[in-house]
């Protein structure tokens, strides 16, 4: 194939985002009706919701998590540990964990979250994941940010399996 026979792909941007979705639509999107409500929090703290819904939600295999903006320090429920096949309570890096991504998904993933946190809009993408060198899992990952005044300081959300 010759110089003249190429395909020249021009992107425009922005680059369409399909996946993302306005924060009062929050409702909507976090699966299951639950809904993270009292999200004023103070970042670094487990995703807020009542220790019932929480329980209930470990048990049918939804883990929470939340992403502190100002150092990227992560909070994870234990399904969340499980579905990346880590040890539970260990701490995670972000960068770590996003490692686990396979790259088209780690790509899509990043896009939105820059998305997200610009816009401050929530998204919802299905991923895969590389998890302790087992097959790789598909996995939904819904993420909001957490405002603080006209800041994100935040994101939290759900994962949880949809595939092997």
């Amino acid at each position: 194939m010759g110089a003249k026979d190429r395909i020249r792909v021009r992107h425009q941007y922005p680059l369409p985002l399909h996946h993302s979705w306005p924060l009062f639509e929050r409702g909507h999107h976090f699966d299951l009706g639950w809904v993270d409500r009292r999200s004023i929090r103070p970042p670094g703290r487990r995703p807020a919701m009542d220790d019932d819904a929480a329980a209930v939600m470990e048990r049918h295999g939804v883990g929470s998590w939340t992403c502190d903006l100002a150092d990227d320090h992560l909070v994870w429920s234990d399904t969340v540990y499980d579905i990346f096949g880590l040890p539970r309570g260990v701490e995670v890096a972000r960068s770590d964990a996003v490692a686990l991504y396979r790259e088209e998904s780690r790509a899509a993933m990043e896009r939105l979250r820059a998305h997200a946190i610009t816009h401050r809009r929530g998204f919802t993408l299905d991923v895969a994941i590389e998890a302790s060198r087992r097959k790789p899992r598909w996995v939904r990952l819904i993420a909001a940010p957490v405002c603080e005044d006209d800041r994100v300081v935040a994101l939290n959300g759900f994962k949880y399996l949809i595939g092997a």
